[in-house]
């Protein structure tokens, strides 16, 4: 689903026809399998977060391992206020055309830019670009505003210095779940700072933008399909105290999102988060700003990283955005 690009970016329309689509039988099937294997495992509220990162780290969590992968290395940059920071980094074949300045997900509790490299490697390849992971520090040891700072001083890096590192100052952003909602609070700064348009663009896969919960997160209950209520809420104590979700500048589905770079959204339609892809992306649009949503009939939360069609379509989508944008 993609806005009618014959329309300018304030009238754009959203095609409907999408919510009647079935899911693919492929989707279908893969659902059911994972979410009858996740049925026998705890969740992640339900378990200490090291115990869920020392899995991932091994290879042994739900997700498929797709990285460390050689080709993608640390760099050191400078930290917000002083402090050591770094972003995983993977170049194309050739000069960069542009920099992808990744945040990953995890419910802000969880994961790590090595985790991504085998997607964040496909982008370099299929798009041109250099792609740098932002390594961020992670609730609950680490709470708002932890994690919000080390992504802000990754974003005053690559504007201040990209060029220099890289040699071109064609920039992007772009992130899942937590990853997305972080960017969300990067771009606001950076809008505070007058500097929101030097992004090209921005792709947001199925982000957290409202942690008090939108319609589709209250009402999902605990079916357990990666996230579930519970599992969310958790999460989102853990990031930031419960007194502070309904501040714009946490929860920036409340925030004014004017002034915004291009967006991708992307989100399946078996994702409590739904309806904050679609809320903002909605905004995005009526506040001025070219959006381009993108919903996949049956996929969870995480579809992208399987091997299923709707991930592949996705990759592909977001790889053409990215270049549409250089």
């Amino acid at each position: 689903m993609s806005a009618d690009s014959t329309h300018p970016p304030q009238s754009r329309l959203i095609d409907l026809s999408v919510f009647s689509v079935e899911p693919s039988e492929e989707t279908k099937r893969f659902n059911a399998e994972f979410e009858a294997k996740l049925a026998s495992m705890p969740a992640a509220h339900e378990v200490p977060p090291a115990v869920t990162r020392r899995a991932r780290d091994e290879g042994k969590s739900i997700f498929p391992l797709a990285g460390p992968l050689e080709g993608s290395e640390w760099w050191d940059i400078p930290g917000y206020r002083g402090r050591a920071a770094r972003v995983r980094v993977t170049m194309p074949e050739g000069d960069p055309k542009g920099v992808y300045l990744h945040v990953h997900g995890g419910g802000w509790t969880l994961g790590s830019p090595a985790h991504f490299d085998l997607y964040n490697q496909r982008l370099a390849k299929a798009a041109g670009v250099a792609v740098a992971s932002v390594e961020y520090r992670l609730a609950p040891e680490n709470p708002w505003p932890a994690g919000p700072d080390d992504v802000w001083a990754a974003v005053l890096w690559l504007l201040v210095s990209g060029k220099a590192h890289f040699g071109t100052d064609k920039f992007l952003i772009g992130g899942e779940s937590a990853g997305a909602h972080l960017i969300s609070i990067a771009l606001q700064r950076a809008k505070k700072d007058g500097m929101a348009d030097l992004f090209r663009g921005a792709v947001l896969m199925y982000g957290c933008y409202d942690l008090c919960k939108t319609p589709s997160l209250r009402d999902w209950g605990a079916r357990k399909l990666v996230l579930s209520t519970p599992t969310v809420d958790w999460f989102s104590a853990n990031f930031a105290d419960p007194d502070l979700w309904s501040s714009p500048e946490i929860s920036t589905l409340r925030a004014n999102v004017s002034g915004m770079p291009p967006a991708l959204f992307q989100v399946g339609t078996l994702d409590p988060l739904f309806d904050d892809t679609l809320l903002m992306a909605k905004r995005w649009v009526e506040a001025g700003n070219e959006a381009e949503l993108r919903v996949y009939p049956g996929g969870i939360h995480t579809y992208d990283m399987f091997d299923i069609p709707i991930a592949h379509e996705s990759h592909a989508v977001t790889a053409n955005f990215v270049r549409s944008k250089l």
